[in-house]
């Protein structure tokens, strides 16, 4: 039967006109029942959000979120974050999800010895000496970075159309590039997230299943945020003029009371967030299985970067990424002892990895397998932190530990630390940072464990996997190997390009690409 007050003429009519326009205002659970409403409704945004309430969009979201599983509506409704004052290792499992967006302290930019830093709980004679290793690491954070300054002065010259501030701002940016090696993971830093509340979800579940006590306590403090009131500034900036006297106190109880009430901004979406156990228990039993499987194999030498092979069976791939994340090896010997085991116990390793799975869970990282483009890299923390901003790629992280040594900055250009006479104030500092870890370590615990990491400086190497396809291979490679970034990923940049180059040549001919050992000017950022 056809529908009375449909008229084909208008709908097919030329002279409709798309309309186009902001929202602002509305509560990012609001908005996102509103615009989940679109596939439900006939409603415009107007209409919706004029008659959706508070209690109403809780009541849709408990329905098709929580009971149907529609996650997608979560993917509407975004959500700014300040976290401030927690550490750099909290910060790096923190950002560790694929959808997310913001932006942390630089360490170019900033100088952190007024940053502090975070002791977790010891006993009163370890945090002595917890607390001793982090000072005798800033100490010569400050020694490098004032010594360099000086010698980068002694050869550079300011080009007389360079302003002396920005000349001295610039030159103090290349010397914390160098003295940020010595910066250690317990080291405070402050970051910003604009996130959806899938997203957001997710993050906390993974941060409340964390083996270390200032992530889980972080993961109880972003769900605590997403349920209270948020902080308004404009509610700030009245309250303030009423208290000096510039808006009557009355107007102002008005205002807050009808135009801006205290807005909660995620409370039903995260509030069921909690310790992921499928996480929790695939990580405990992958964990025992790299260490059966591998035993006590040394660890082989490895280049910075290792492109891997493209012709992997899928197995074998998904089996060495799960187990990839638990152990310090390279893919490469992981693969290698995967492939000899057979493949009964191979595909046993599999299973082993969705074993615990939930109705909601999604696979664990090492199944996103499938990329033609898996670079093995083993770099400085820190400068694996810039490549951990990276989303459209897969990435695999193995814990921080002192095995694989550290590394000295240098930058084709720039005077070295003999040339500065900072070699053996650098050294001195990482070895000794090193021994006072191998000494928290050695206790055995995973509290014990989990707390040496934070005496860890960020040129410490650490070992990663990136899996790509090739455009986004091309697109790190070019934008990290630019002259005005740190030379620790630039480095990284060119190998990458080197690798991909050697196996495809006709596809390395489309990089757009500077050789990184060439010396650059210092002034240039």
């Amino acid at each position: 039967m056809p529908d009375p007050e449909f008229d084909p003429s208008a709908a097919a009519s030329p002279e409709n006109s798309t309309e186009v326009y902001a929202i602002h205002g509305a509560e990012p659970e609001v908005l996102a029942y509103a615009m989940a409403k679109y596939s439900r409704s006939a409603l415009t945004m107007r209409e919706s959000l004029a008659e959706i309430s508070s209690q109403r969009a809780e009541q849709f979201l408990n329905t098709f979120y929580f009971q149907y599983g529609h996650r997608s509506i979560a993917d509407l409704a975004h959500i700014p974050f300040a976290i401030e004052r927690l550490s750099m290792l909290a910060a790096i499992a923190l950002v560790d999800e694929a959808r997310w967006d913001g932006q942390e302290r630089s360490t170019r930019y900033q100088d952190f010895r007024r940053s502090g830093w975070y002791t977790p709980k010891l006993e009163e004679q370890k945090r002595a000496g917890y607390t001793a290793s982090i000072q005798a690491l800033f100490k010569a954070y400050d020694d490098i970075s004032g010594g360099m300054f000086e010698a980068l002065q002694k050869v550079v010259a300011r080009p007389e159309e360079m302003r002396e501030d920005q000349y001295a701002r610039t030159l103090k940016a290349r010397a914390f590039d160098v003295a940020r090696y010595l910066l250690p993971l317990a080291t405070n830093t402050s970051l910003g997230q604009i996130v959806n509340a899938r997203t957001l979800e997710t993050q906390v579940s993974r941060l409340l299943s964390s083996r270390i006590a200032e992530v889980r306590e972080l993961g109880l403090k972003l769900r605590a945020a997403a349920s209270s009131p948020a902080w308004n500034v404009q509610r700030d900036r009245l309250e303030q003029m009423a208290g000096e006297g510039v808006v009557p106190q009355e107007s102002t109880t008005e205002i807050l009371r009808d135009l801006m009430p205290e807005v909660r901004v995620a409370p039903t979406l995260v509030k069921y967030a909690e310790p992921n156990q499928y996480l929790i228990e695939s990580r405990r039993e992958l964990q025992q299985a790299a260490r059966e499987l591998m035993g006590d194999q040394p660890i082989y030498g490895a280049p910075l970067v290792d492109l891997l092979d493209d012709d992997e069976d899928m197995e074998v791939e998904i089996a060495t990424s799960l187990l990839y994340p638990y152990c310090h090896y390279s893919y490469r010997q992981i693969r290698g002892t995967i492939g000899a085991i057979g493949s009964q116990r191979r595909n046993e390793i599999i299973r082993l990895g969705a074993k615990h799975r939930g109705r909601h869970d999604e696979l664990l990282r090492g199944f996103q397998s499938g990329d033609g483009f898996r670079f093995d890299i083993l770099m400085d923390i820190g400068g694996f932190r810039d490549m951990h901003r990276h989303r459209r790629c897969v990435q695999l992280i193995q814990d921080f530990s002192d095995l694989h040594g550290y590394e000295e900055p240098v930058c084709p250009g720039q005077p070295t630390l003999e040339e500065a006479g900072l070699a053996e104030v650098y050294r001195e500092a990482m070895d000794a940072a090193h021994r006072t870890y191998r000494s928290v370590a050695s206790e055995g615990s995973l509290d014990a464990r989990a707390n040496a990491a934070y005496l860890l400086p960020m040129g410490t190497r650490c070992r990663a996997m990136f899996k790509m396809d090739f455009s986004e291979s091309l697109y790190i490679a070019e934008l990290r190997s630019g002259v005005a970034g740190h030379y620790s990923y630039r480095r990284v940049a060119w190998e990458m390009y080197r690798a991909v180059a050697r196996r495809h040549p006709a596809l390395g001919e489309l990089f757009r690409i500077e050789d990184v050992n060439e010396p650059i000017d210092l002034l240039r950022r």
